[in-house]
């Protein structure tokens, strides 16, 4: 066999496979592009379930008991429940510096004057690629110190966010099940679910690390906490109509897998930094409502079942009005 020949193989296996990628990627933009069609049920709309996540400006000191009011007059008309207000980050060995939360008593009292019906959890997390190890047992018993200290301060509740968590992880699953002994409230940000067979290993094998969780590992997790929020945003897709056909997608699989008795809660990006201009004009709070109020009409009505907005520091008036215009004003 020649040279010539070797190559020319090599060059058709090559374009073998990249007809196959063309293909596959075109059914999936089709199956997307089909899910985001139809009319949502008047009904499917917020129950009153929403959650928020703040900034950390709410408990260092940055924020006042004026701003807090001005806070309660955004929230009293929306379906916002929850707010998780970022209280970390916990350092690589898996301390929480008390000194990262100091007006966090003061912000505590205050929501629970002008917006008393509202939980308050604290946000915590770390990046764990190249940084805290969830594996190790020592880091594990460090986080576990600093929610122990942490919730003394008065919060409801605890959010956390480790980013990115692999499919499997052990060492997460044995940190929310020693969690339950600090908290009667529990909850947690997750990658979005694999939406369909194959792509978990596919998404992995680009980046590096899991995108997406198998729906075992989900329910797992799901099964040891009170309000689960899939991070539905940086999905990498181009247009709207894809972005909506992915949160419809992932809201149908989570209200497939997480009980009634639990909060299933659909991240809508507020945020307009994702670094990509496409994927800036693709997501939106407008399309994450849709495509919740779409995948909730095919299921079925769920009382449980919200938004979360991300975040509100980069939130904008337009981000609000689709909030409220998309999701919340017909609400029953």
């Amino acid at each position: 066999m020649t040279a010539r020949t070797v190559i020319l193989r090599g060059l058709r296996v090559l374009a073998l496979a990249l007809a196959v990628v063309v293909a596959l990627s075109g059914l999936l933009a089709a199956a997307l592009r089909l899910q985001f069609t139809g009319a949502p049920a008047a009904w499917a709309m917020s129950t009153g379930n929403d959650a928020l996540w703040l900034g950390h400006m709410w408990v260092d000191g940055r924020r006042t008991e004026r701003d807090v009011e001005k806070l309660a007059v955004r929230l009293r008309e929306t379906g916002v429940r929850d707010v998780y207000v970022h209280s970390g980050p916990f350092e690589w060995d898996g301390r929480l510096d008390p000194a990262k939360y100091p007006n966090a008593r003061n912000f505590i009292r205050w929501m629970d004057k002008y917006l008393p019906d509202v939980r308050v959890s604290a946000w915590l997390g770390q990046a764990v690629k190249n940084g805290l190890d969830l594996d190790d047992p020592a880091a594990r018993t460090n986080v576990l110190a600093g929610v122990a200290d942490i919730m003394a301060q008065g919060y409801d509740g605890i959010h956390y966010n480790f980013e990115p968590i692999g499919d499997g992880d052990e060492g997460f699953i044995d940190l929310l099940d020693r969690t339950r002994q600090h908290t009667d409230l529990l909850s947690t940000s997750v990658p979005q679910i694999e939406p369909y067979a194959g792509m978990r290993l596919t998404a992995r094998a680009v980046l590096g690390h899991d995108k997406y969780w198998s729906q075992g590992y989900f329910s797992q997790v799901v099964a040891r906490v009170d309000q689960v929020a899939v991070m539905t945003y940086d999905s990498f897709l181009p247009t709207q109509s894809l972005y909506g056909g992915h949160v419809v997608r992932q809201t149908a699989l989570g209200l497939d897998l997480v009980p009634k008795d639990k909060t299933l809660l659909i991240g809508a990006p507020a945020y307009h930094d994702h670094g990509v201009a496409w994927a800036d004009a693709a997501e939106s709070v407008a399309a994450a409502a849709e495509g919740a109020r779409l995948g909730l009409t095919e299921h079925g009505r769920r009382e449980r079942f919200g938004l979360a907005l991300y975040v509100d520091f980069a939130a904008t008036e337009e981000d609000w009005h689709e909030y409220m215009s998309q999701w919340v004003t017909t609400r029953p």
